[in-house]
């Protein structure tokens, strides 16, 4: 179907509305949504194709938020000759279900940062098919020794607005969110400075307390990374910086559904705690996404990655292969609704970053998801794109 053709979708279930749904399309982009009880007298415009999804379910792309690279390639070593290979890993990540996606800077020499940057900038100036990259997320260099997790001590700063100013250079505009250990900034001022600029301020790989973590949400921190994940665990006496984060309605936690970040049961305890509110979906995938598993380079060290895993040699879990909308798929297994788990990879992750969900005017880029009662197993297509 091409963009003119105008498109009545019926009988669509859509996250965040009660019932069937019918979408009416125009031009590439939702123009209505409407109950299909909803009675109306109208004119169908010529060469009408009607779509009938006999209940199945209509969704926006996925929008990860956490992908450090993708078929071989890591986004901190990205270089200019590398601009044609982003343009393909944005078409790869299109074809699994990804409308838009912030490549993720982990931890790295500032040069690297600096590199890649420069690099993303150009890209995106131009970027015109594929998932499209809205911004960057820096992991870090501001986390604390004791969480680091993966990532290199060597290349972890002090958190001060001058080493920010650094770190940043002169691309503050594209980066879009950077992960930070709050207790690392006794003076506070971090945080209003980098919301000055328009980057949205996540909290992770920290040791932060409830009392630290509720201060610098105060100061402006609006989201979490990866939870549970290179944080303190929930306590019954001191909830930490993920408990203080649950019980905040102005904050969002990320996380990773791979069945090894975080077990299934522990999940469903988040799911619970939150109301099934403020989380969104994220892969966290590493640069063998779409590769077999296997042995691959990870800046100086190595990982191993088995059945989408990522461990480095001595078992630190580093990151997943597995793209985002398996995760969603997961949550399914897992006994989350199926519109909850579609919502929290496409409407949340949006919703987090200031961006509209599935709504009219938005652009028609749908996904349809099936799911089988027969076989219990939620499967997905590209509808329009």
């Amino acid at each position: 179907m091409s963009k003119a053709t105008p498109i009545d979708i019926i009988n669509a279930r859509v996250p965040g509305y009660k019932d069937l749904q019918m979408l009416f399309v125009r031009e590439g982009i939702i123009e209505r949504i409407l109950p299909m009880t909803t009675v109306f007298k109208r004119v169908a415009p010529p060469g009408l194709e009607l779509l009938d999804l006999r209940g199945d379910w209509v969704s926006l792309g996925g929008v990860d938020l956490q992908i450090n690279g993708a078929l071989g390639l890591a986004f901190p070593e990205l270089k200019v000759e590398n601009l044609d290979f982003l343009q393909k890993i944005c078409e790869y990540l299109w074809d699994v279900g990804v409308d838009g996606f912030l490549p993720t800077l982990v931890t790295t020499s500032v040069d690297n940062i600096q590199r890649s940057l420069a690099v993303c900038a150009d890209f995106i100036s131009h970027q015109k098919t594929g998932s499209q990259i809205l911004g960057i997320h820096l992991e870090g260099p501001f986390l604390n020794y004791q969480k680091r997790g993966a990532h290199p001590a060597e290349y972890l700063l002090p958190l001060t607005i001058e080493q920010v100013k650094r770190v940043l250079g002169d691309y503050a505009q594209i980066v879009k969110v950077i992960t930070l250990a709050p207790e690392l900034d006794p003076t506070g001022e971090v945080i209003p400075y980098l919301r000055s600029k328009g980057i949205i301020v996540s909290l992770g790989h920290s040791q932060a307390t409830a009392t630290q973590a509720e201060d610098a949400f105060k100061l402006g921190a609006t989201m979490v990374t990866h939870a549970f994940n290179t944080m303190p665990p929930l306590h019954h006496r001191e909830p930490g910086l993920l408990g203080a984060a649950i019980i905040n309605p102005d904050v969002m936690c990320s996380f990773i559904a791979d069945g090894e970040h975080i077990s299934p049961i522990m999940l469903k305890i988040l799911l619970r705690a939150s109301s099934h509110k403020g989380l969104f979906l994220v892969s966290d995938a590493l640069s063998p996404l779409g590769l077999a598993d296997g042995v691959y380079p990870w800046d100086t060290r190595q990982i191993e990655v088995k059945n989408g895993t990522a461990r480095l040699a001595d078992g630190t879990l580093s990151g997943t292969t597995l793209p985002l909308l398996v995760g969603v798929q997961n949550l399914v297994k897992w006994g989350c609704d199926v519109e909850e788990a579609i919502a929290l990879a496409t409407d949340a992750p949006r919703q987090a970053i200031g961006l509209p969900g599935i709504s009219p005017n938005q652009p028609a880029k749908l996904l349809r998801w099936h799911w089988d009662e027969a076989t219990k197993e939620l499967t997905w297509q590209r509808l329009l794109s």
